[in-house]
């Protein structure tokens, strides 16, 4: 069982950077793959990062301007997201999976999410 908690959103302005943080509780945690997604009122829940123990993923969206990453020792995932836009305005959800990345939402473990809104 993991239970894991988003913290880290807020209100910026269009251009401004934000790291959201996923803490983890529950054993195994360096087994896990984290996935941070995120879902608006407009779209369905996207992924928008993840991390195996071997590999990241970044969806298009936010190739270039993101960097997810992980500390093992403190159970914690990162994800700095930076330039950011209005569009990136949702809830930010990290989620859970034993075994490798996945982009679409079969993980196991869902946080309670976070919001992120961007102003223009």
């Amino acid at each position: 069982q993991v239970q894991l908690v988003e913290s880290g959103g807020g209100l910026v302005q269009a251009g401004d950077s934000l790291t959201l943080s996923c803490a983890a509780s529950g054993r195994g945690f360096s087994k896990y793959t984290i996935g941070w997604f995120r879902q608006s009122p407009e779209k369905e829940r996207e992924v928008v990062a993840a991390i195996s123990w071997s590999g990241t993923y970044y969806a298009d969206s936010v190739k270039g301007r993101s960097t997810i990453s992980r500390d093992n020792a403190k159970n914690t995932v990162h994800l700095q997201l930076n330039s950011l836009k209005p569009e990136d305005t949702a809830v930010y959800f990290c989620a859970a999976r034993s075994g490798g990345i996945r982009i679409g939402v079969e993980y196991d473990y869902w946080g309670q999410g976070t919001q992120v809104t961007v102003s223009s």
